[in-house]
This record gives structure tokens, sequence and C-alpha cells, in this order.
């Protein structure tokens, strides 16, 4: 179900690690950011959108993983997008015939036979140092930056004053840095959340990519944790982040473990 979170701008939650797919409302129809992950869910905010006589006219993936590239059929043919370098890295990732099996021992099993990869990754990538999404509705700025996956992208839909965060500013989650594309992970991560925290005085409203939506001081504070997060990562701290300690809302078996994979990864250089 769809749910409003600002004028024209909705959400829709899967049930998969809280994920939100965002409906900005346009003139002629919406753009869908990251559509969704079970095939239920995406049959479920297209019938949404019929039923409100509104259909998908863009699409727009945030950052090259299988959980943020997914579609359905139902969905419509709208053209979809994503940074050059995130579309770059779909296609290498994607170029071989085995690349979408490989992708289903990713999804964990007990959903895997309901998320729909057969049209998984089919997003073109804007010209390099496009500032906006090419859409007929609200101007949508793009953020470009490192700091989870190569080329990811924050989306700030400028009159509305709503920042389309992507994998950063969770309330669930701890920031996850990109271990494999860069060199420096933890400076990418500290320059992205400094990219983000210059818009925040046009921000009143934060979507993450996975968590509950964020409504005012709680845009900064978001940024505020994930600096302290990252930082104490970066110095071998105890973070004393909530997101991993027995207060947690969500993750509670397996964010331990990603915590200590980075805390390792970058103890080794």
């Amino acid at each position: 179900m769809l749910k409003q979170v600002a004028d024209g701008v909705l959400i829709h939650v899967s049930e998969f690690v809280q994920s939100n797919a965002v409906v900005v409302l346009g003139r002629a129809g919406v753009l869908l950011i990251d559509a969704g992950v079970q095939e239920h869910e995406m049959v479920c905010l297209a019938n949404d959108l019929s039923e409100s006589g509104r259909t998908v006219v863009a699409g727009f993936s945030t950052h090259p993983h299988w959980d943020h590239l997914l579609w359905h059929a139902t969905l419509g043919p709208a053209p979809r997008h994503g940074t050059a370098r995130c579309a770059a890295t779909v296609r290498e990732r994607l170029s071989d015939e085995g690349a979408k099996a490989r992708v289903a021992t990713l999804i964990p099993p007990d959903i895997v036979e309901r998320v729909p990869l057969d049209l998984l990754g089919l997003i073109s990538g804007l010209p390099a140092g496009t500032a906006r999404i090419p859409w007929d509705g609200p101007p949508v700025r793009i953020i470009e930056h490192d700091a989870h996956a190569r080329g990811h992208a924050a989306l700030l839909i400028e009159d509305r004053r709503v920042l389309v965060a992507g994998d950063m500013l969770s309330d669930v989650l701890i920031p996850m840095l990109d271990l494999k594309d860069t060199a420096d992970p933890v400076g990418d991560y500290l320059t992205a959340l400094r990219l983000l925290e210059d818009v925040t005085d046009d921000v009143d409203v934060v979507i993450p990519g996975h968590g509950s939506v964020g409504r005012g001081d709680e845009v900064r504070a978001r940024i505020a944790q994930d600096r302290a997060y990252v930082q104490a990562l970066r110095d071998a701290q105890d973070p004393g982040d909530p997101r991993l300690g027995p207060s947690a809302t969500y993750g509670k078996d397996w964010l331990p473990d990603v915590h200590e994979r980075q805390l390792r990864h970058l103890a080794q250089g």
C-alpha cells in the first residue's frame, strides 16, 4: 500500500529489510525510484498506481545492488535510469550468462523464488555529470558519490524538500562501506555525508533505502550518527551505535557480523 510522506511523494515498503520504493508524482505520470523487491509487492504497487489513474513514466536505481535493480512487467516499459557509473557497473556484473544465477545466491532463500530477475538491471546510464533526472515532473537533483557503491546517487526532490538517500541515513542499518571498488572506503563515505549535509537546509524529509522515514531535525541527526559510526570504524573504536546493540530494532542476528567484517577489512589496510 502506498503511503504519502510529503506532497506528491509516496513510498511502498517491502517486507525485505524494510526496503522503500519511492513514487514521485509528475504531470504525465510518476517517477519510480528503486521499484521494490518481491513480485507481489511490485504488482501491488502497480495496481495502486493504476487504480489512481497513474502510470510509471520513468524509473531510477540509486545504486548497482540487486535489491535496487529490480522491476516487474506490470510497472510498464518506462525508461529506467541510473548514474553513468552505476549503469556501467551493472553492465559489467550482469554481462555473462551466469550472472542472474549468481545474483540468486545473494537473495535470502526464503524469498528467492518471489524475486523476479527477468528485468534485473535493465537501466541506462545518464550522461556523466547529469544534474537532474530527465522527466516531466518536479526537479530531482542527483547527488552522486561512492559511499556505499560505485556511482551511488542520493536524490533531492527540490520543491518537495525530500531527500531520497539510497542506502544511507537508515535508522535500522549501520553504514555499509564499499569494500571492493574503492581504495578509500572511509574517506568516500565521509565525503558523501558532507555532500548530504550540504543540502540539509533544503530538506524536511529523508527516505532511506531501508528503514523509517526521518523528518525535521532527524535528518541532521542521522548524518551525525552515520559519521560517528564511520569515524569509530576508522579508529577501531566501539561505535556505541544503537543499531548494533541490544536495543536494535532490526538485524540483531547479522548486523554485528557486518560490523566485524568491515572492522577487519580496514585493519588489514
